[in-house]
């Protein structure tokens, strides 16, 4: 019997990144009025969101959308359903993405929407009129040049059909409005694997930049959804790296020698938890932060990697976050004073949004980019934006962390002078 997942952190969202924008603020001098503005987000909206369930009874779920700042572009973020998605938890998640999309340089500002819901207790019908219901209490908000949703923790492109369909039966055809779509109903080519994908770039720089090899490495993956699987397939596959453990929320596997990675994302297809893979050898949730590894990815939910439970005990050279604030502030000190390198969410993860962009692009110039051209462009922009991180945080002696965020709000800054504040 695999044991509970790790306990995630009792620090909200919001007072994780309020936590981490100080220290990045405090190095580039930021005035106390900008502080105010960049901390506070521009537009919050509850809704109250009623499903008739199949058996006829009335169910109402709320659901937040949260715009942080819009200064650099129409706001851009996912909708995550998940039981814990509260309003403090979108409210940082969607401040990271004003950060990650300014790191990156794509012209969006940030936000992010969450229903408060187990996806998995709905039918699929259920979960359509759930996701139809809540485009339309929030449509106000969206737009192709206001605020455009993407996919995120329990939603994919079947649930961004449904939220282009319903945007679109109030105002005409509208493909740019939301991204992550499927591929043929103007989504774009690589967009599913691309956070996935954005992950092993900006591995490949670090190992390159810093002696830690990722052909024949020892990879770890907490979490084997959408990003931990596709990191787990092309790390094996392009980057020679061997992964020798991944999980999910009901437990573990590990194999010393490597993983079939391809016969693993065939077992997990099937909807069986990895600890029942047949290639290794099964371990709790718990286990897995101590496996001996070059590179820990958590891939799932924030919050997992905490000064009570594993920060101590976690060994490995490099924490790479493909999840958004899996490392709680307390957390990122004890791996600091560890040697621990930690490459920060916002720019590892940073490949989804990025390539949503360029499909957000294709859909308003009504033109269709090669999937070989979007990994192309979405390698030439993580990389530009990592070096950028790397060579502030030499220059001023501060981790990758605080010098993405530096560069971050400098720029968000900047738009909002522009504009008269």
């Amino acid at each position: 019997m695999t044991a509970p997942a790790t306990p995630r952190s009792a620090m909200s969202g919001k007072a994780i990144v309020a936590s981490q924008f100080d220290r990045a603020a405090d190095l580039i001098n930021l005035e106390g009025y900008m502080r105010r503005i960049l901390m506070s987000p521009f537009r919050e909206v509850q809704v109250e969101v009623p499903v008739r369930m199949d058996d006829g009874r009335i169910e109402v779920f709320t659901g937040y959308r949260i715009q942080h700042n819009g200064a650099r572009g129409p706001c851009k973020g996912g909708i995550r359903y998940h039981p814990d998605a509260d309003h403090d938890e979108v409210l940082g998640l969607a401040a990271i993405m004003t950060w990650k999309t300014a790191l990156m340089d794509i012209p969006f500002g940030g936000a992010k929407g969450g229903v408060t819901v187990d996806p998995k207790k709905l039918s699929k019908l259920e979960l359509e009129r759930l996701t139809r219901r809540f485009t339309q209490r929030i449509s106000i908000m969206l737009g192709p040049y206001r605020d455009i949703p993407a996919p995120d923790v329990n939603t994919n492109a079947q649930v961004m059909a449904w939220i282009l369909d319903e945007y679109s039966s109030r105002h005409g055809y509208t493909p740019a409005a939301v991204t992550g779509k499927p591929v043929s109903l103007g989504g774009s080519l690589g967009r599913e694997e691309a956070t996935g994908r954005g992950v092993m770039y900006v591995m490949m720089e670090y190992a390159r930049d810093f002696g830690v090899p990722l052909k024949g490495s020892r990879v770890v993956i907490q979490g084997f959804g959408n990003v931990g699987g596709h990191l787990a397939r092309l790390v094996a596959a392009e980057a020679g790296a061997k992964v020798v453990a991944v999980s999910d929320v009901n437990g573990g596997i590990v194999n010393e020698q490597g993983l079939d990675v391809p016969a693993l994302l065939a077992h997990g297809a099937a909807r069986r938890p990895v600890s029942e893979f047949p290639g290794g050898q099964a371990i709790t949730n718990a286990a897995l932060w101590t496996i001996p590894c070059d590179w820990l990815v958590p891939a799932a939910l924030g919050g997992v990697i905490t000064r009570e439970a594993n920060a101590r005990t976690v060994d490995c050279r490099v924490v790479v976050e493909g999840a958004n604030e899996p490392t709680t502030p307390t957390a990122d000190l004890i791996l600091a004073e560890r040697g621990i390198a930690v490459i920060p969410d916002f720019l590892a993860n940073a490949g989804g949004v990025t390539v949503s962009y360029y499909e957000w692009s294709q859909n308003l110039q009504q033109y269709r980019w090669t999937h070989e051209q979007v990994n192309r462009e979405l390698q030439a922009t993580i990389t530009k934006a990592y070096v950028g991180v790397r060579d502030l945080a030499k220059q001023r002696g501060v981790t990758f962390r605080t010098a993405a965020y530096a560069i971050a709000l400098q720029r968000v800054a900047e738009a909002e002078r522009l504009r008269g504040n």
